[in-house]
């Protein structure tokens, strides 16, 4: 096998990941960009003459580039993936993978907001066009935990303003409804009823950019995290805090107050519940709380 079928099989792969797992077109690049480099460290060498010891010389190079191993679990992760599919497909006759272990990650609790701070957040905005707008987005993503990849992609008819709930379009292109709390929904509404009078914009996106430059275009996820970067900035004196700070913040907030793991993980749109077990530890104190009222040596 040469290298021409290389190139063959990653195109094959790729258009597999997109249109038989429904990737989203942000993890397809990673993929080509992993393989990619892959290639370029393994020179000619044919595929089924890659072995575990030129996959641990691979992963040695990483760790010299001084790359986290969050970033090195990807790139293991992606090749795992490619060889699995080679076997698969009849290139190769086993994966070389099967004896590398992936380097172990560390478990970095996330980072939340408490009920004040997160009010505080809310707040911020102001009540013109924009600051409506930024408001019904910080209700949004509070009150529904979505990723801010979602967020940018709901549309104003995917709202159901009396059910409360809304259409989101998660992970692997999989549609689920979200439920979404009565102060998001108000928020919501202010927003379009003052979009309405000033732009007349038949947009359907539900989130615009209102720039003059750009203004009736769909904001992009980009954007949302400058102006959550921006409210943070002026409310929040933590290190570490992101737009992604808002859907933990969703999630501990709902098990500090009794939701069990199972709903919290649908929520999330979580397709494991290891995934979201990382809450329970920053829900330590609702258990403790129950321990101290219920047990009786407490």
């Amino acid at each position: 096998m040469d290298n021409s079928v290389m190139d063959a099989t990653t195109v094959k792969f790729l258009n597999y990941l997109k249109a038989e797992k429904n990737y989203s077109p942000h993890t397809l690049t990673g993929y080509t960009h992993d393989l990619h480099e892959f290639r370029g460290f393994i020179g000619s060498t044919a595929l089924e003459d890659v072995d575990v010891l030129l996959l641990r010389r691979y992963l040695a190079a990483l760790k010299d580039r001084e790359l986290s191993k969050k970033t090195v679990a990807r790139r293991v992760a992606a090749l795992r993936t490619y060889f699995r599919f080679l076997v698969r497909e009849g290139y190769l006759k086993k994966s070389p993978l099967s004896f590398l272990r992936t380097p172990k990650l560390e478990k970095r609790l996330p980072m939340v907001l408490d009920e004040n701070e997160m009010s505080a957040l809310l707040n911020s905005p102001e009540d013109d066009l924009s600051g409506r707008r930024d408001k019904a987005i910080l209700e949004t993503l509070y009150s529904t935990g979505l990723r801010v990849s979602e967020l940018v992609q709901l549309n104003a008819d995917g709202i159901d303003f009396i059910g409360g709930v809304c259409r989101v379009l998660g992970k692997g292109r999989k549609e689920r409804l979200c439920p979404i709390g009565d102060k998001a929904i108000l928020s919501i509404r202010r927003y379009l009823e003052l979009r309405e009078k000033k732009e007349k914009n038949q947009e359907k996106a539900l989130f615009l950019n209102h720039s003059p430059n750009q203004q009736g275009s769909r904001l992009t996820p980009r954007s949302i995290c400058r102006l959550l970067e921006k409210y943070i900035g002026l409310t929040c004196r933590k290190e570490g805090v992101s737009p992604h700070t808002l859907r933990h913040s969703f999630a501990t907030h709902l098990l500090n107050r009794g939701a069990d793991l199972r709903s919290v993980q649908e929520l999330l749109g979580h397709e494991n519940l290891s995934t979201t077990q990382i809450y329970t530890h920053v829900s330590t104190q609702r258990l403790k709380d129950v321990y101290d009222k219920a047990h009786p040596r407490a």
